[in-house]
């Protein structure tokens, strides 16, 4: 372990900014325990429904502001793309070809996925299961992978709103909501808002890949002035105070997206800003670095597979000992929420089982002929270098990929 972080380190270029790979990481990790710990599968009567902690205890309401972190996500996604898509172009690499690249490393995995769970679903209905739990089951497994079609679509689009003012979709979803909740207009006009929204952080960090961002003053006025708003549109506009959706709620913040959601976001986009500094000092030790940098190895999997994780632990333990606290009971009291903290190292070792049988679609196939690099946040190391030996490994656009070169640092 200690050559593999030496070789991480010996392999990342000095101007590499590994803030942008930790953010990243942390965003999708707050996803992972969010849904770990809001999600419930109860059982009910031979069945599986599932339920939110959220709903029975609204004063836990605030863990939904610390792991609803996708706006984070998109900012390093909208940085990150407008980077990558002037490099290509300055490479002369055409659009087309950029657009494939990036789409591959994103749907190979999920393919994965819906394969696994098209089979899983058949051999659950084949014997006996009852449709209500494979439909909440495949709901679980399905309903995150919305946040991917967005990307996508906005990936797609980079070179149209690279350099759109972040205001203009922000504007957008002011006027949707104010069409619907103000004026009583359509509940479809919401889903506006999922492209709309999503739209705003994306473009702050395209804004941040053109190099607008470099000073602390644009996060500060993020963060104090979308918690200042999104507290006044919770407490005078009506709107959910839960930053996820809630079974049962008259009105979700995140399907689709609100006002209050997308203000949230830039609230956490500020804190991300402001956080740059004190990563980066972080993220000088070989360590930490190299943690952060597994971790964004195998990001996709991680997101793809962490509910069904949750599910097959939730399942087994089922079948084998019957109805358990914290893991198929109501979760109506705070019991429930200890004795959930305490199931989550299992949830993750479900998760690196998963991770073991199926992070090589996200690695793809190794590439002859060329070296390993590191790209992602600033720097690339090509043609040869940069190199990890780590069981034929390289650090290579924030991942580590198969190589089968010999690896020259």
């Amino acid at each position: 372990m200690r050559d593999l972080v030496r070789r991480i380190e010996a392999a990342t270029p000095p101007d590499r900014d590994r803030a942008v790979d930790a953010l990243r990481a942390l965003a999708i990790l707050g996803v992972v325990l969010g849904h770990w710990l809001v999600t419930a599968l109860v059982a009910d009567s031979g069945t599986l429904r599932a339920a939110s902690p959220l709903l029975y205890q609204p004063e836990l309401t605030p863990v939904s502001w610390a792991f609803q972190t996708l706006a984070v996500f998109f900012l390093v996604g909208g940085q990150m793309g407008a980077k990558s898509h002037a490099c290509a172009r300055a490479r002369g690499i055409g659009y087309g070809r950029w657009l494939r690249a990036r789409l591959a490393r994103l749907f190979r995995p999920v393919a994965a996925v819906l394969a696994v769970w098209a089979v899983a679903a058949a051999a659950m209905l084949g014997s006996g299961v009852s449709l209500l739990t494979v439909h909440t089951l495949l709901k679980l497994v399905l309903s995150p992978l919305w946040f991917l079609l967005v990307y996508a679509v906005l990936t797609a689009a980079t070179p149209l709103v690279a350099r759109l003012h972040p205001l203009w979709p922000l504007a957008v979803v002011l006027h949707v909501d104010l069409i619907r909740f103000g004026f009583g207009g359509p509940a479809w006009l919401g889903w506006i808002n999922l492209a709309a929204g999503w739209l705003v952080p994306y473009c702050l960090g395209a804004t941040w890949g053109r190099g607008l961002l470099r000073g602390r003053t644009a996060g500060w006025v993020l963060l104090i002035g979308g918690a200042a708003v999104t507290a006044g549109l919770v407490l005078l506009g009506g709107y959910p105070a839960a930053m996820v959706g809630v079974p049962g709620a008259p009105v979700s913040n995140l399907n689709p997206p609100t006002l209050a959601a997308v203000t949230f976001g830039l609230t956490q986009c500020g804190a991300a800003l402001l956080l740059r500094g004190p990563l980066r000092r972080v993220l000088a030790r070989p360590a930490a670095w190299a943690a952060v940098a597994l971790v964004n190895l195998s990001a996709m999997t991680v997101f793809l597979w962490h509910q069904t994780a949750m599910m097959a632990v939730s399942v087994t333990t089922l079948r084998l000992y019957g109805p358990l606290p914290g893991l198929h009971t109501v979760p109506d009291d705070l019991g429930w929420v200890l004795t959930r903290l305490c199931w989550l190292p299992v949830f993750a070792g479900a998760l690196l089982i998963c991770w073991a049988a199926f992070h090589t679609y996200e690695a793809g196939r190794p590439r002859k002929g060329g070296g390993g690099a590191v790209r992602g946040g600033g720097g690339v190391v090509r043609g040869g270098g940069g190199g990890v030996r780590g069981g034929s490994r390289v650090v290579r656009e924030g991942r580590l990929a198969r190589h089968v070169e010999k690896p020259s640092v």
